[in-house]
């Protein structure tokens, strides 16, 4: 060994920090202000970091070549046998930890765009699997004799041969195909590509217009409603003076002996 790296290590071993009280009050001086905000949040996962408080390694320990995901990762195996957890169900851990904390989902943006992209591939193998197989599935029918010999179900056409008689039937990757379609919004009307998608897009500006001649029509009723209100003081007014001078009614109030 070095002896520089001797007499570095000897001066480790010496280094016991401050002794006397105005060295130690400038060591916790520095301190003060310490974390700061910003230092605490790039700091905080520093112990998942270095696997000594990761919930992962609970559930996915260091095994290299044992998990079935081990076959496409791409970490050196010897560097993940020293780790206490999977390297990269603890970085997804930390990810997610992250995102949810600092509520910032653009943590996950990476992840969830190799989720897609992987679901994409997904569906391209699903539809290459039904072109290649054919969009229905024949099976043939069959049944067994007293013997239990097992016979093909045949029948004489009317060329004079024999055909066999088949179960015709979808091909069963057309539901799972469906479903992701479904729930992941894959559908052309969801993207946006069908003719009435088109055609409706195509007519927003007559809708607008639609939309400005209605508010017209509603300025219009607002303003003879209000026209009327102003009518009717005005005939209420008229009726008042009119009730004043009716000499039916006056003497009909002196008979009752009501005050006019």
């Amino acid at each position: 060994m070095a002896h520089w790296w001797l007499s570095l290590l000897k001066g480790w071993q010496n280094a016991t920090g401050p002794k006397t009280p105005e060295g130690k009050a400038a060591t916790a001086a520095n301190l003060e202000g310490h974390p700061t905000p910003e230092e605490s949040l790039r700091t905080r996962f520093n112990a998942m970091k270095h696997g000594l408080a990761a919930k992962t390694a609970t559930y996915f320990p260091a095994s290299p070549g044992k998990y079935s995901f081990c076959a496409g990762c791409d970490v050196d195996w010897v560097y993940c046998a020293t780790q206490p957890a999977c390297s990269k169900q603890t970085q997804l851990f930390m990810q997610h930890h992250a995102a949810f904390e600092q509520r910032n989902p653009k943590h996950l943006s990476g992840i969830y765009a190799d989720l897609q992209a992987a679901l994409f591939a997904v569906l391209q193998q699903i539809l290459q699997t039904i072109i290649a197989d054919g969009v229905k599935i024949e099976a043939p029918q069959y049944y067994t004799d007293k013997e239990g010999v097992l016979i093909i179900a045949k029948y004489m056409g009317d060329d004079g041969r024999m055909h066999t008689i088949k179960d015709i039937s979808a091909h069963p990757l057309f539901k799972p195909l469906g479903e992701l379609l479904s729930r992941n919004n894959l559908s052309l009307s969801d993207m946006g590509m069908t003719q009435k998608v088109i055609d409706d897009d195509e007519q927003e500006f007559g809708r607008l217009q639609t939309q400005e001649q209605s508010r017209e029509v509603l300025t219009d009723f607002a303003r003879r409603q209000a026209k009327a209100i102003e009518d009717l003081r005005g005939l209420m007014d008229r009726a008042g003076a009119r009730r004043g001078t009716d000499t039916v009614l006056i003497e009909h109030q002196q008979q009752s002996g009501v005050v006019g």
